[in-house]
């Protein structure tokens, strides 16, 4: 990682380019810093200082000494990495997975930080948390309910962390993700990582989830075919943004779409962005 910094009370160690108004990317679950190497230059190229942490306890970012994964400590993060990179009142937050989920909560609680907003793979929470009453979307998340046994991490840890591989071959089936998986591995090979990851999910059931959407724009993308999350129910996530935000499927990719179609993807972040 080419920068670090101290926010919240933990060392992140980010990748950054460009100079401008900040804009803060957030990766997700099993991922890195790494998945956004396609939008960060242009992002970068739009006038922007683009910047992408590795989140807590995700290597080389420090393991919190409290084991704090709650949304509320991840939206603090966002919020405090903003404060001290400089960021303005112009800034910009981009999430994928968690840090989708990452992003709602801390635009909702500091919205004068963040002008616009885009998430992807993970919709506002109110259409999240409704979700898991429905037994097709209960199959697709057996992980979550895996991660809550203490043979999370026995599981997740075998065979050099083969588990994530086939979560990304069943997420996104028609991606080859053999440039982002030893990125991903070596976030969370040491044991004290891939625990703290799996602590995410373990915090959602200890009154963790923040349930707050942004009253910012916000653009939200997901895949028509990801197989983490069903896209049958995404397009409710407009009853739940503001009115200006925008909501699309995207056909043809799955979990990983900023991957996938990284032109399409980026095209549709920087418009955003760039919009007044």
């Amino acid at each position: 990682m080419s920068e670090t910094v101290v926010a919240n009370g933990i060392e992140f160690a980010y990748f950054t380019t460009g100079d401008g108004p900040l804009a803060l990317c957030l990766h997700g679950f099993p991922d890195s810093p790494h998945t956004w190497r396609h939008l960060l230059p242009a992002l970068a190229d739009a006038g922007f200082r683009a910047v992408a942490p590795a989140t807590r306890g995700y290597a080389p970012t420090a393991v919190p000494p409290d084991g704090d994964y709650t949304v509320a400590a991840l939206a603090a993060d966002a919020n405090a990495l903003h404060e001290a990179l400089g960021g303005e009142s112009d800034a910009v937050l981009i999430g994928h997975d968690w840090g989708a989920i990452t992003a709602y909560g801390a635009a909702a609680l500091a919205p004068e930080r963040w002008r616009r907003v885009v998430t992807m793979a993970v919709p506002p929470p109110p259409v999240a948390s409704s979700a898991f009453f429905h037994y097709r979307q209960l199959k697709r998340s057996f992980y979550i309910y895996l991660f809550q046994t203490p043979l999370a991490e026995m599981v997740v840890g075998a065979d050099d962390l083969v588990f994530i591989d086939n979560l990304w071959r069943d997420w996104s089936p028609s991606y080859d993700a053999g440039e982002d998986l030893p990125h991903v591995k070596d976030a969370l090979r040491s044991p004290a990582n891939l625990a703290a990851a799996i602590g995410y999910y373990r915090a959602m059931f200890s009154g963790g989830v923040l349930g707050g959407v942004p009253e910012q724009p916000t653009l939200y993308l997901h895949g028509a075919d990801d197989g983490a999350f069903l896209a049958d129910r995404v397009t409710e996530s407009s009853q739940h943004l503001s009115t200006d935000s925008q909501v699309a499927v995207l056909p043809g990719v799955g979990h990983f779409l900023h991957l996938e179609q990284p032109d399409v993807v980026n095209k549709r972040v920087i418009e955003w962005a760039t919009s007044r």
